[in-house]
């Protein structure tokens, strides 16, 4: 993990096209500003890991889905 100090105003760059930049400091609160390209997905920690939890979950769920769906009937080949 990378730790740095910034003031207010100050920025960091990654990747060339994300900048984040301190805006505010309120007691223990720190306000930032983000900016980034149309298309950059930008989630807090807990929220991404919500998303994740419920991908896992709907993923496990589909596991049985042969059991519960009918058999096909079999395609006729065409010759």
């Amino acid at each position: 993990m990378l730790y740095l100090t910034r003031k207010i105003g100050e920025s960091v760059i990654i990747n060339d096209n994300v900048e984040i930049t301190v805006v505010e400091v309120r007691g223990k609160s720190i306000k930032l500003g983000f900016t980034f390209p149309p298309g950059v997905s930008v989630l807090r920690r807990e929220i991404y890991e919500r998303i994740q939890e419920e991908n896992r979950a709907a993923a496990a769920g589909i596991e049985g889905i042969g059991d519960i769906l009918p058999p096909s009937a079999p395609v006729p080949k065409s010759d």
